[in-house]
C-alpha cells in the first residue's frame, strides 16, 4: 500500500464514520479553527487500525502518509488519524519520526494533539535515551508552551523506569510558569508517578511547598 492510497482511504472511512450532528459541538469544546467531521476518537482510531491490520503498512508509509494528513487536514480528525498512525507498531519509537512529532506539537498546540504525541516522545526516549534525552532537556526551558508540557507529561507511561533526573529538571523549570497547561501538566505527570513511588512525589512536593501552585500539588496529591 502507497502512502496516498493510505491517505485516501482513511479519508474516506473518516467520512463514512462521520455523525455530522456531533461536529459543531466538538468543534465548540476544543476551541478549534479547524473543522469536525463529528468522529468520535476510538472511530477514529478503528479506522486507522482496521486499515493497517492485514496489510501493514512500511515504516516510510507511515511517516508519508501520516505527514499528509497532517499537513493537508481540512478536519480535526484527519490529525488525529495521523497521530494514530504514528503509534502502529512498525513506527513505535522510531527515531526518524522525531521531526514529525516535533511538528505536531508546534503545529498542533493545543492540549488534544500535543498529548496524544507525548507518548510517542516517551516510547523513543525509552528505547533511545542517548539520542532523545538532549532533545527533551533542550525543550525543558523552550518559548514554545507547548514543547514544555511535552517535557513535562512524556513519561506518562514509563512507571519504575521514569528519568526522574529528567522529570525533576522538567518540572523544576516550569515551577513559576503560571500557564494553566503547564500546572496541570505538573500535577499530572507527579500524580502518575505517586503510582509508582508515592514517597518519592510527596517529597518532591513538600521540599517545593512555597514555589509549586495550588493546582499542581492537589493535582500531584490527589490519590496520596
Amino acid at each position: 500500500m502507497t502512502a496516498a492510497h493510505l491517505v485516501d482511504r482513511i479519508r474516506w472511512q473518516l467520512r463514512a464514520a462521520a455523525e455530522p450532528e456531533r461536529a459543531a459541538g466538538m468543534q465548540r469544546y476544543m476551541k478549534s479553527a479547524m473543522p469536525y467531521l463529528g468522529v468520535r476518537m476510538p472511530a477514529v482510531r478503528a479506522v486507522v487500525r482496521d486499515l493497517t491490520k492485514a496489510e501493514p503498512p512500511a515504516l516510510q508509509v507511515i511517516h508519508d502518509a501520516a505527514a499528509t494528513l497532517w499537513r493537508e487536514a481540512g478536519h480535526r480528525e484527519e490529525r488525529y488519524a495521523a497521530t494514530a498512525l504514528t503509534g502502529l507498531p512498525a513506527a513505535r519509537a522510531e527515531l526518524s519520526l522525531l521531526p514529525l512529532h516535533t511538528e505536531m506539537i508546534v503545529t498542533g498546540a493545543w492540549w488534544d494533539h500535543v498529548d496524544g504525541v507525548s507518548g510517542r516522545i516517551g516510547d523513543t526516549l525509552a528505547v533511545h535515551p542517548t539520542a532523545v534525552r538532549p532533545l527533551v532537556i533542550s525543550w525543558t526551558t523552550d518559548a514554545d508552551l507547548w514543547l514544555r508540557r511535552t517535557s513535562i507529561i512524556c513519561q506518562l507511561g514509563a512507571k519504575g523506569s521514569t528519568d526522574l533526573e529528567l522529570l525533576s529538571s522538567a518540572i523544576d523549570a516550569n515551577l513559576d510558569d503560571r500557564e494553566f497547561f503547564i500546572r496541570k501538566a505538573i500535577g499530572w505527570a507527579l500524580r502518575q508517578y505517586a503510582r509508582t513511588d508515592p514517597d518519592w512525589v510527596w517529597r518532591f512536593v513538600t521540599d517545593r511547598a512555597e514555589r509549586i501552585s495550588p493546582l499542581s500539588r492537589r493535582e500531584a496529591l490527589k490519590h496520596l
